[in-house]
């Protein structure tokens, strides 16, 4: 696959699994040998953790959206700095709804072979999200 190619599938992801909740599409664009190296607490590495994680996210902030900033390929990796913007609605890892918007950066690697990603790794803003949300004083 091209990294062009790569480039699509995970534009693919961004707005059809994470924007548009279509989790369906996970098992066809994640290998079944999919590992996620950076899983959140409780979660499995795999693709259900993945579909559990969209889940939780959708539940406490519905009308959360991604935007990709930016997206640098090579071999088999692609890189995408991305925007998280939601309203915090529903229960989020214990915390009430507080009502309150937030916006986060996120950076995620992903590997992919034959069409599929095979592996991923995710940093997130999960500091500036708790401050946010109210639970973490600002510094």
């Amino acid at each position: 696959m091209t990294t062009e190619t790569n480039k699509a599938i995970i534009r693919r992801i961004v707005e059809e699994i994470q924007n548009r909740d279509n989790l369906a599409l996970i098992d066809e664009l994640l290998a079944p040998n999919f590992v996620n190296h950076t899983p959140a607490p409780g979660l499995p590495p795999d693709r259900e953790g993945i579909k559990q994680l969209l889940s939780m996210f959708r539940a406490a902030f519905p009308d959360g959206s991604m935007t990709i900033e930016d997206m640098i390929a090579e071999g088999d990796k692609v890189v995408s700095r991305k925007t998280y913007r939601g309203t915090h609605q529903g229960e989020f890892l214990g915390i009430p709804p507080t009502g309150r918007h937030i916006t986060i950066g996120l950076i995620d690697i992903m590997r992919l072979v034959d069409g599929k990603v095979v592996e991923h790794w995710n940093i997130g803003d999960d500091l500036s999200m708790l401050q946010q949300l109210g639970v973490l004083p600002p510094l």
